[in-house]
C-alpha cells in the first residue's frame, strides 16, 4: 500500500542522544519524510543542535521531565494525521517505518513494534528479555489482551487515536499506560515485528529492577479503570489472606486454651472488609461492561465518516 509521507509526523523524544540523533533524522529525510519532530528533554549535550542541523523541527520540553511528559506535550505540535514515534538512541531502524505505518492506512488505530522476537544479539540481556515477557503476561491478566511487547518504544498512531488516550504517566511507565489506554478505548491494534539493535553509543536510562518494579505497579494500577475486578480483587484477597493467617494463629492458641479477643475481632473484620472490597470490584466491573456496551451502541448510531 502507498503511504503518503507528507501525512506522517516522525516524532522522536530525546535526552542526550547526540551520538545517534543526526543519523536517525538524516535517514528519515533520505526516505522522504519531511515532517520530523524532535522534542528534547533539555539534553546536556548537543542533541537539539544536531537534530536541527539535519532538518528536524526541534522543541525543548517544557512540561517537566521524562518521556511520558514529552509524549503528552508533543500533541501540541503535531498536526499530521499519522504519527510514527521512536526513541532517538538508534536502537530502532528507520527501514521499519513503512511496516509500522501501513496498518494505519488500512484502518488500524495503533501499531506496536514487537522487539522481543527479532532483536540483535546483545540488544537485550536474558534477564531483560525474561522481564519483558513476565510484564507482557501480567498485562494480559490485568487488561485482558496480549500485545507481545507493551514496553516497545516504536509505535505508530493516528493522531485522532493518540489524542483519545488519557495519558498521565511521566516516566518509563508511559508505554504501559499507552497500551492500557488503547485497550480500554477498544482501539484497533496491530503488532508487527521490528529489528531491535544494540545501543550504538549512548548509555541506557533504564534501571531494570527499579523501573521494572514501577512498570509492574503501573500495570496493576491502570487496571483500576479497565479491569476493576482485578484491581480491587487483588486488594480484597490480600486483606482476606491476612485475616485467614491471623485466624489460624488465633485458632491454634484457642485450642491451647489461650484466648485473643482483640485478634479474633480483627480477624473477622479483615475477612469482611476484604470480601466487601472484592465485591466492590465485581460491581465496578459490571458497570464498566455496561459502559462499554453503551459506547458500542452509540458508535453504531453515529453516521459513517465521509470519504476523504
Amino acid at each position: 500500500m502507498d503511504i503518503n509521507k507528507d501525512e506522517v509526523c516522525i516524532f522522536i523524544p530525546t535526552l542526550n542522544e547526540a551520538p545517534t540523533i543526526g543519523e536517525l533524522v538524516r535517514s528519515f529525510k533520505e526516505m522522504g519524510y519531511r515532517n520530523i519532530l524532535v522534542l528534547d528533554g533539555n539534553s546536556s549535550d548537543n542533541t537539539a543542535g544536531i537534530a536541527e542541523e539535519e532538518g528536524a523541527s526541534v522543541f525543548l520540553q517544557k512540561r517537566g521531565k521524562g518521556k511520558g511528559n514529552a509524549i503528552i506535550e508533543a500533541l501540541d505540535y503535531i498536526s499530521q494525521p499519522y504519527v510514527l514515534m521512536l526513541d532517538g538512541d538508534g536502537t530502532y531502524l528507520p527501514e521499519d517505518a513503512e511496516k509500522m505505518l501501513e496498518p494505519l492506512f488500512e484502518g488500524y488505530d495503533h501499531v506496536i513494534g514487537n522487539r522481543l522476537d527479532t532483536f540483535e544479539p546483545g540488544a537485550l540481556s536474558r534477564f531483560n528479555h525474561f522481564g519483558n515477557q513476565i510484564i507482557n503476561y501480567l498485562f494480559k491478566v490485568a487488561h485482558g489482551t496480549y500485545l507481545n511487547d507493551i514496553l516497545s518504544g516504536y509505535r505508530a498512531f493516528t493522531l485522532k487515536s493518540m489524542k483519545n488516550l488519557n495519558l498521565k504517566e511521566s516516566g518509563f511507565e508511559i508505554e504501559t499506560e499507552i497500551s492500557a489506554e488503547s485497550v480500554r478505548n477498544e482501539q484497533k491494534i496491530k503488532v508487527v515485528d521490528v529489528i531491535y539493535k544494540k545501543r550504538p553509543g549512548t548509555e541506557t536510562k533504564l534501571r531494570p529492577m527499579r523501573d521494572g518494579g514501577k512498570i509492574i505497579a503501573a500495570v496493576w494500577r491502570l487496571a483500576k479503570i479497565s479491569n476493576p475486578i482485578f484491581y480491587f480483587g487483588v486488594i480484597g484477597l490480600f486483606i482476606v489472606l491476612i485475616g485467614i493467617i491471623l485466624g489460624v494463629f488465633v485458632s491454634i492458641d484457642w485450642v491451647k486454651g489461650i484466648t485473643h479477643t482483640e485478634l479474633t475481632i480483627l480477624t473477622v473484620l479483615l475477612i469482611l472488609i476484604g470480601f466487601q472490597i472484592f465485591m466492590f470490584g465485581v460491581i465496578a466491573d459490571m458497570l464498566v461492561s455496561f459502559n462499554r456496551e453503551l459506547r458500542m451502541e452509540i458508535q453504531k448510531l453515529r453516521p459513517p465518516n465521509p470519504p476523504r
